[in-house]
C-alpha cells in the first residue's frame, strides 16, 4: 500500500476528497500535511512549505487553497477513529493518533480535565499529519560507527522533532536485524513498525520482536525477560520511569538503541533526565542529525563528547 492510500485509507470528508487529487509521486514528497479551521490547508517537504488547492495542485500560491471548515476536521477524526471516538481517547489525549503505515497524526482542540489531569480533547480544530517514511540504507554509512568487533555499542540518536530520528532509526534497525542481531522493538506509538492488526507494515529485517502499542517502560521489561535480544531498540526515549528501565536493560549486557529529542548530546542528555556518569559508562555513541536545505547529515560523537565521524544519511 502506497503512503497516499494508507492516508486516505485513515481519513474521510473533505480533507480525504482533496487529498485523493494529490497525484501519487507528489504525495510521496510529503512530510506534514496540516489542516487547521478557517487557514488554507499546507504540506511540507524537504524542499520548504506549500499549500494545497481545492484540487488537490500543490503551489506556492494561496489563492484556491483548501479551506477546512470546524466540520470537515470534526468529520476527519470522526470516521478516523470509526466513530467512536471514545475507543481512541488514551490515544488523543496524547495529542495524536498512530494509523496504519505509522503515520502520526496530531490533533488539536479543548482539553477536557478531570481530577487535575487531561482526560480527553473535544471541539477538534486541527489536524498535522506526519508521514512516516522508510528509506532503506539511509543508516548504512552510521552502521559501522555503532560497532566493536561483533558487539553493538549502544547507541543514542538525536535532532529536534522532523529531522529524521524515527527514520534513522528504523533502518537501523533493520540493518542490525539482516546481520543477525536479535532486536526487540517497545513500538509504543506505532511508528517504528507501522503495525496494522498485528503485521509491520515497515521493513524491520528478519531477527526483529515487535511489542506494539505497549508503554515504552513495561514493554521494554517484556522483551528483556521474554525475547532474549542482542538489542532493544525505542522511539523518544524519556520520563524517570523509563530511565530506570534502561539503567537495568544496560546493566544486563543487552545493547540499547533509542532517539531522543534534543539539539546536541548535552541537550538530549538534559532533556532525557539521564545521569552523565550512566551515559559514559554505557552510551558509547551520540548521533546529531543536521538539517542542511534538503541534505541531512549525521554527527557521530563518542561517550567523552568526541566527534568520531559525519556522514549523509540523505
Amino acid at each position: 500500500m502506497s503512503i497516499k492510500d494508507e492516508i486516505i485509507f485513515s481519513s474521510g470528508g473533505r480533507i480525504r476528497d482533496t487529498l485523493n487529487e494529490v497525484a501519487n509521486d507528489e504525495f510521496e514528497q510529503f512530510e506534514e500535511l496540516r489542516f487547521r479551521t478557517g487557514s488554507p490547508a499546507f504540506v511540507k517537504k524537504s524542499s520548504g512549505e506549500f499549500f494545497i488547492n481545492t484540487n488537490g495542485r500543490i503551489t506556492k500560491n494561496p489563492i484556491n487553497s483548501f479551506v477546512p471548515a470546524k466540520e470537515d476536521i470534526e468529520t476527519f477524526i470522526r470516521l478516523l477513529s470509526g466513530y467512536s471516538v471514545y475507543a481512541f481517547e488514551e490515544e488523543i489525549k496524547n495529542g495524536f493518533i498512530t494509523v496504519q503505515g505509522g503515520h502520526r497524526i496530531g490533533i488539536t482542540g479543548r482539553t477536557v480535565i478531570k481530577d487535575g489531569k487531561i482526560s480527553s480533547l473535544t471541539d477538534f480544530s486541527g489536524i498535522n499529519i506526519r508521514i512516516s517514511h522508510q528509506i532503506k540504507g539511509c543508516g548504512k554509512n552510521i552502521l559501522p560507527y555503532i560497532f566493536k568487533g561483533s558487539q553493538v555499542l549502544s547507541t543514542v540518536i538525536i535532532s529536534p522533532p522532523g529531522e529524521g530520528k524515527t527514520t534513522l532509526l528504523r533502518d537501523l534497525i533493520r540493518l542490525l536485524s539482516i546481520n543477525g542481531k536479535n532486536v526487540s522493538v517497545a513500538d509504543e506509538r506505532g511508528e517504528i513498525a507501522g503495525s496494522f492488526n498485528g503485521i509491520a507494515g515497515n521493513d524491520l529485517g528478519t531477527h526483529t520482536d515487535i511489542m506494539d502499542g505497549c508503554p515504552k517502560n513495561e514493554g521494554m521489561l517484556m522483551l528483556l525477560r521474554s525475547m532474549s535480544p542482542d538489542v532493544i531498540a525505542v522511539d523518544e526515549l524519556g520520563g524517570y520511569e523509563e530511565i530506570r528501565s534502561v539503567e537495568l536493560i544496560l546493566t544486563s549486557g543487552v545493547s540499547f538503541l533509542c532517539t531522543i529529542h534534543g539539539s546536541d548530546m548535552k541537550d538530549a542528555i538534559n532533556r532525557a533526565g539521564m545521569e552523565k556518569s550512566l551515559c559514559m559508562a554505557y552510551f558509547k555513541r551520540f548521533i546529531e542529525l543536521k538539517r542542511t536545505q534538503s541534505k541531512i547529515n549525521a554527527v557521530i560523537r563518542d561517550e567523552s563528547g568526541s566527534i568520531i565521524g559525519n556522514e549523509a544519511i540523505r
